[in-house]
């Protein structure tokens, strides 16, 4: 009997690690990892005081929930193409684990869900962003990967925005500050795509995804657009401390990062080979976590008892006086202390 129930516990512990695993690729867990730390990020530098964690907490439940379902929408939309390239063929509906129904209706109720939280428990403006997030990446990002090589370009947008809906859950309002952070994620997306996508060339042309690197087997036009992005991101990078949001000690840590990301590309476009290509995304996956914790880390003081109007830029506020408010802790930019 021991033995037997032994025996049921493994097979039940086994089959419920396989399907975390499934939900976990259906959801592009890190994916939706990194939506999670930078809308947290993006609420934290935008609160005037202390965060309100109970705003910051629905704040990124609901953008979660919207990229949970967009990955599950793009997987819908892709499942053939993901069935002929190696890195995702293994995922849930190339691999006939779920039927293309289920991944549909997961997709659909898990993005209505999140854009309810946000509309309910954050605030519009947020609510909007959202909505277009996931308008972006799963109607124009994802058919653009099978028509032009500018979808990397279009694709960088939604995966720049969740930073700015967290600024936006914690001001209600599109400031400076929100869209230097924008700018950041979407400069870094671009050197970092550019590894992988010639990395991975041979199975992205084989799928059918129109790539730069597809027409580019050398990678001297990825190498050199890794370089270009990698230059802009280093001037993006420095804005923060522009608008007095961060100190020296992060423009100092911003320009060294920056500096040693731009290496990586130019040694990228010097050896063009898989190995000067897997540094520069390795590069890239150093470099984000480590800026945006130095950011948050050395918030001015100054910063931090100013309302978003000080924060350099012209800013658009919603609600306005008398528009309905569903998330009842929210208030407007001149009521915060």
């Amino acid at each position: 009997m021991n033995a037997a129930a032994s025996i049921e516990t493994t097979v039940a512990t086994q089959s419920l690690r396989g399907w975390v695993k499934v939900i976990s690729d259906l959801v592009k867990a890190r994916l939706t990892l990194m939506v999670v730390l930078t809308t947290w990020m993006g609420f934290s530098l935008g609160s005037a005081q202390a965060p309100d964690w109970t705003a910051c907490f629905h704040a990124i439940v609901g953008t979660s929930l919207l990229a949970a379902g967009a990955s599950a929408l793009n997987q819908w939309w892709e499942r053939d193409l993901d069935a002929r390239m190696r890195r995702t063929a293994s995922r849930p509906l190339p691999a006939g684990i779920l039927t293309p129904l289920t991944v549909l209706a997961f997709g659909v109720v898990v993005s209505i869900l999140g854009l309810m939280w946000l509309v309910f428990l954050v605030n519009l403006l947020t609510a909007f962003l959202g909505a277009l997030t996931l308008a972006i990446y799963v109607f124009v990002y994802t058919p653009l990967k099978q028509i032009t090589e500018l979808n990397t370009w279009v694709g960088a947008i939604p995966g720049a925005l969740p930073p700015l809906m967290g600024w936006t859950a914690a001001t209600g309002e599109l400031g400076a500050g929100g869209w230097s952070l924008f700018a950041i994620l979407f400069f870094w997306q671009l050197p970092h795509f550019m590894a992988i996508a010639w990395l991975y060339r041979e199975e992205y042309a084989q799928a059918g995804f129109r790539m730069l690197s597809g027409r580019d087997p050398e990678g001297r036009r990825s190498a050199s657009s890794a370089i270009r992005n990698s230059i802009a991101l280093i001037f993006v990078s420095i804005v923060p401390f522009l608008q007095g949001i961060s100190g020296r000690i992060y423009l100092s840590v911003a320009l060294v990062l920056g500096g040693l990301f731009l290496i990586q590309a130019i040694r990228f476009a010097l050896l063009l080979n898989a190995m000067a290509a897997r540094r520069l995304f390795f590069a890239s996956i150093f470099y984000l976590p480590v800026l945006l914790a130095v950011l948050v880390m050395d918030r001015t003081k100054e910063e931090s008892s100013k309302s978003s109007l000080l924060r350099g830029g012209s800013t658009i506020s919603v609600p306005r006086p008398g528009a309905f408010v569903p998330y009842r802790r929210f208030s407007l930019p001149g009521d915060r202390a």
